[in-house]
């Protein structure tokens, strides 16, 4: 079949974008070619509101045929988080029929260079930003964020991520040139001359595992820094949160077979309830390359057993804040309550310990006990969260029932200080909506450490009474080595305590916001600026996004002829 899309319309069409992303993440300033606000969209063959939700409810109780081969059932299952039934079904795949199939177009991605698979890639994200309010829904609904959440994180916000990994991907894959001309002096006799040619050539067949919480912002870096690089991808989705990983497959094999490339290059391996085939996947000989985001123990599993793929992988990390003293009090509890409330604290950013000493702390008005500092933090989340509106747009609904156990098991750790509450959602009765619970623990006490340091995902935060900044700073130095962290936050006036914090975070590679007090919080990052993780603790082996993410999903060979 001719192609479509010819590589003068793509090349034209999106390399001035490319090309922005590149100097976007040369300068790390800021940049989104992908609007925010819901309103930017309903034009240039974009849907608005009213049309994405429509095309989100045209797909409840359907069947989504991919036109995959190897398809031997269809299966489905998911429940959202807001309660209701949507009714999907996917194709189920016969894997030793899949994975061959996706072997057919590998030598023409291949051969089609790093532009071309670059602009294949942009127009892949630009029809996934056409369908943004479509897409909103889907991760809504199989998240639990709330809808603006769910537009933002998982519509501009995700796309970003995934052109960034574009954008990397060709930076390495072009570091090298197509070819050279090689001369070598030989003195008296004829100098010695090699033409040599140089391949990206791709590892091999690519696994995405997709996580339940962030289905497109933690998938997109992977998906489309493997494709970029020349590799099929085979995406694996977890078994709640399937159809916003299923729409984009189906765009990307739509894109790819009007290019003229085979549309087996990106291919859905939906599950049937319980099945848990993702081990299978990952230790297949055919995987070479597996991009994970969930838990530390299947993350573990991975790197131990799937030996044959470079794995990369996201997992869980305990996330500090150390509040030393502060000019902007008011600001500093402000900040705070945003981020330990957003999306119910299922943020793989959220911070879960903040270490306050425990004989308080310097403010701009005036000094501030333990005791104080945690009963205002307290106050300010429920002033957040009073109006039971505002908190709904905030929260979401708590994932699964997994969160909801730890939440109310947290409460028994220790003396609570901000018990949480359950919120009605009108538009949809049957949500799980929770605030957050804020547990005060002591850092000298050891039967308070089995808490403080394990990850209690969900809307968990632990008050630790420190005796000093010394300890505070061991504390942190300790549970980034040991259990890991994505981000790291501080709070303070003195300029020695801020040294001995941000020493402590560059040798345990650690990310650390200082000091916020306004409208950027410390689990939020933004796409060609922020680095997400680091690949230096163990909360992760990788960076979103570096080019150590991208560079090792291809190998240069050479070909060398005498000239």
């Amino acid at each position: 079949m001719a192609a479509e899309l010819t590589a003068h319309e793509l090349i034209a069409k999106h390399r001035p974008t490319l090309d922005q992303a590149l100097e976007a993440i040369r300068t790390r300033a800021y940049w989104s070619p992908h609007p925010e606000h819901p309103k930017a969209y309903g034009e240039n063959g974009s849907l608005d509101a009213a049309a994405g939700k429509a095309a989100f409810d045209a797909l409840l109780g359907g069947r989504l045929d991919l036109g995959q081969p190897g398809t031997d059932d269809w299966v489905g299952g998911e429940t959202s988080p807001y309660g209701i039934e949507l009714g999907v079904e996917y194709p189920h795949a016969d894997i030793d029929t899949l994975l061959p199939a996706m072997q057919a177009g590998r030598r023409a991605w291949r051969d089609a260079g790093a532009e071309m698979r670059a602009v294949v890639c942009l127009e892949i994200l630009k029809r996934i930003s056409d369908r943004t309010h479509e897409f909103a829904h889907a991760v809504m609904h199989t998240s639990g964020q709330a809808f603006m959440m769910a537009f933002q994180a998982g519509g501009p916000h995700a796309q970003d991520r995934g052109l960034e990994a574009v954008a990397y991907a060709y930076v390495e894959q072009v570091r090298t040139p197509d070819t050279a001309e090689w001369t070598k002096p030989q003195g008296k006799r004829d100098p010695l001359a090699l033409t040599k040619q140089f391949t990206p050539v791709p590892r091999g067949t690519a696994l995405l595992i997709g996580c339940n919480t962030f289905p497109t912002w933690n998938g997109y870096p992977g998906l489309f820094a493997s494709l970029a690089t020349g590799n099929p991808v085979l995406v694996k989705p977890h078994p709640r949160a399937v159809l916003p990983l299923a729409l984009t497959v189906q765009v990307a094999r739509e894109v790819l077979a009007e290019a003229g490339f085979d549309a087996n290059l990106v291919a859905l391996a939906a599950e049937r309830p319980g099945e848990g085939i993702a081990k299978t996947l990952a230790t297949r000989p055919e995987i070479r390359i597996i991009d994970y985001t969930g838990s530390t123990v299947f993350g573990d599993w991975l790197e131990a057993n799937a030996r044959q793929a470079q794995v990369y992988t996201e997992k869980a990390g305990v996330n500090t804040v150390i509040v030393d003293s502060t000019d902007n009090y008011k600001g500093m509890l402000s900040n705070l309550a945003f981020s330990l409330s957003l999306y119910s604290g299922q943020m793989c950013t959220t911070p879960q310990n903040l270490l306050v000493p425990r004989d308080g702390i310097r403010t701009d008005e005036g000094p501030k006990t333990y005791d104080e500092v945690v009963a205002d933090l307290a106050r300010a989340v429920d002033g957040l969260l009073g109006d039971d509106a505002r908190a709904n747009a905030l929260l979401g609904a708590i994932v699964n029932p997994d969160v909801k156990a730890r939440l109310e098991a947290a409460a028994g750790l220790g003396e609570v200080a901000l018990a949480s509450r359950e919120i009605a959602n009108p538009e949809f009765p049957d949500a799980v909506v929770r605030t957050p619970v804020i547990v005060k623990l002591d850092g000298a006490k050891p039967d308070d450490e089995a808490a403080y340091m394990n990850e209690c995902f969900g809307p968990v935060s632990f008050a630790v009474a420190m005796d000093s900044a010394a300890d505070a700073l061991e504390l942190l130095r300790r549970t980034v080595r040991d259990k890991g962290a994505m981000t790291v936050g501080a709070y303070t006036t003195d300029d020695e305590v801020e040294g001995a914090i941000q020493e402590v975070c560059l040798e345990e590679a650690a990310q650390l916001s200082l000091n916020l007090t306004g409208g950027v919080y410390v689990n939020q990052t933004a796409a060609f600026s922020d680095f997400h993780g680091s690949g230096g603790n163990p909360a992760a082996n990788s960076a979103l996004c570096d080019g150590a993410f991208v560079a090792n999903r291809f190998r240069v060979v050479e070909v060398r002829r005498e000239a």
